[in-house]
């Protein structure tokens, strides 16, 4: 099984150093992106892959242009 990595970090890895930098609890920042507390936890422990709405959503309530989320996505 393949995983996306930004930089060397997963998805996950990134939203939940993007969430302690900032800060923010899971839940804090699942009512900011207006989904589950449990999908940020899924995503952040690499169980589940978010939709680009999702990442979207995620991006906007962290503050942080989509683009420089994802820039340097590779896969291994």
């Amino acid at each position: 099984m393949t995983k996306t990595k930004i930089l060397g970090i997963t998805t996950g890895g990134r939203v939940r150093w993007l969430r302690t930098h900032k800060q923010l609890s899971q839940d804090e920042l699942a009512q900011r992106a207006g989904i589950d507390r449990k999908t940020v936890n899924r995503i952040e422990n690499g169980h589940f892959s978010p939709s680009l709405d999702t990442l979207f959503r995620l991006c906007k309530a962290l503050k942080v242009k989509p683009a420089d989320f994802v820039g340097g996505i590779k896969k291994h």
